[in-house]
């Protein structure tokens, strides 16, 4: 049994109210309808969200590979949201060669995962390489003081600002970015604080 730290989301164990489960639940709902084709969920932690993509998008999707860095997770990925359109395998999203061993896809995820990197170019980079011609990312983070600034979060190397993560996505061709709060996710509106935000973008 997977033990729950507090650094990725295992719904089996949390209470249904909890607020971390509720916002990740509303990033993955937010990027059901950009699932088609050859998805890529990119540290899909314990795997409900790409069980979640899987059911919603099964005549759209026509494989899910799912890749996370702790063995353990991903034991637990296949254990308890097993979906035949999903591949459940441990993998480093820093790794330079990762590209090559996956193949490129329509739709990458990968959510709250950009706070936990130190290696933030490469993991970029990667992403970029492993998108189609005209395919999509959807990629959140929380925000805070900034690159290589202090956080009080345990398990992030530290939170980037608003113009630090939009500065992220100049190489795409469209970028739309979202903020959330709670379960809400939109465009933004004047006078109310986001924690966080989810870009969207087209190569």
């Amino acid at each position: 049994m997977i033990e729950y730290t507090g650094e990725r989301v295992i719904p089996a164990l949390m209470k249904p109210t909890n607020g971390l489960l509720l916002e990740h639940i509303a990033r993955y709902h937010f990027a059901i309808p950009y699932a088609k084709g050859r998805v890529l969920d990119f540290a899909c932690g314990s795997g409900f969200g790409s069980n979640i993509l899987a059911k919603a998008r099964k005549k759209e999707i026509t494989e899910l590979f799912s890749i996370d860095i702790a063995e353990e997770a991903i034991c637990y990925a296949k254990a308890n949201y097993y979906h035949p359109l999903i591949h459940f395998q441990q993998g480093d999203v820093t790794d330079p060669t990762i590209p090559d061993k996956l193949g490129q896809f329509d739709l990458i995820v990968s959510f709250e995962t950009l706070e936990h990197i130190e290696l933030e170019e490469q993991f970029i980079h990667n992403i970029y390489r492993l998108l189609k011609p005209g395919g999509k990312l959807v990629i959140s983070t929380p925000f805070g003081q900034g690159r290589g600034k202090p956080t009080s979060e345990p398990f992030h190397v530290h939170q980037l600002t608003v113009q630090e993560f939009h500065s992220m996505f100049d190489q795409y061709q469209e970028k739309l970015f979202y903020y959330q709060k709670g379960v809400l996710v939109e465009p933004g509106r004047n006078g109310i604080h986001y924690p966080m935000g989810i870009a969207v973008c087209t190569k």
